[in-house]
């Protein structure tokens, strides 16, 4: 066992105050996605948890990559045959979160998660790079396989069912937006007294408080 009691760090880059915010949540998340992305310090700024709600009640989390954001929401693909595939069919409340640590920042994500249309799918499928196309045919994703032979295997076949071939996007994969109905901003601040800005919808509208830290 090890004590971390002594891990600590103390937040002082940045502050978030009512003159910094948006109208739109959507304006303030790019406003700070391009703060992130032009800090060399931070990897994979795209990277976020996706937390559902298993069928067994417990929530899981996992991380994804965020591959879109517009006003309609953020989008992720994965394999809609997966544990997280089903979890979302089941129950389409998802949680997403991001958080940059040299930026001192998290944002947290509460929506409802449905799949894209096909085409849109599809023309990210095409942007992918051919091992990864030819990945999301050969993985059962979550399912229980007996060792990595398998996978490497079903790899090495389809490499060779597809050689000089185009490959066309599997039918179980594809990608989810993410509609926000709330959205949290998190700024780290000294004595841990972080900002804490909560935007949630109204209708059609956005409205924001204060939360305490």
């Amino acid at each position: 066992m090890k004590d971390l009691s002594h891990y600590r760090k103390n937040y002082q880059k940045n502050e978030l105050i009512e003159q910094h915010l948006t109208p739109c949540p959507m304006e303030l998340f790019n406003l700070w996605f391009k703060d992130a992305e032009n800090l060399e310090e931070e990897i994979e700024v795209n990277a976020m948890t996706l937390s559902t709600v298993q069928p067994d009640g417990f929530p899981k989390g996992r991380i994804v990559l965020l591959k879109e954001y517009t006003p309609e929401g953020f989008v992720f693909y994965t394999n809609y045959l997966s544990a997280k595939g089903g979890a979302i069919e089941e129950e389409p409340k998802v949680c997403l979160s991001f958080f940059w640590p040299n930026s001192e920042r998290q944002v947290i994500i509460t929506g409802l998660a449905e799949k894209v249309d096909a085409q849109t799918s599809d023309e990210y499928f095409g942007t992918r790079p051919r091992g990864s196309q030819l990945g999301a045919w050969a993985s059962a994703q979550s399912e229980v396989i007996p060792d990595r032979d398998f996978i490497d295997s079903k790899l090495a076949d389809l490499e060779r069912q597809y050689q000089d071939r185009p490959i066309d996007r599997p039918p179980h994969w594809g990608g989810y937006l993410v509609r926000p109905l709330a959205i949290e901003f998190w700024q780290g601040r000294s004595n841990r007294l972080h900002d804490r800005i909560k935007y949630h919808r109204e209708g059609a509208d956005w409205r924001f408080v204060r939360l305490s830290p």
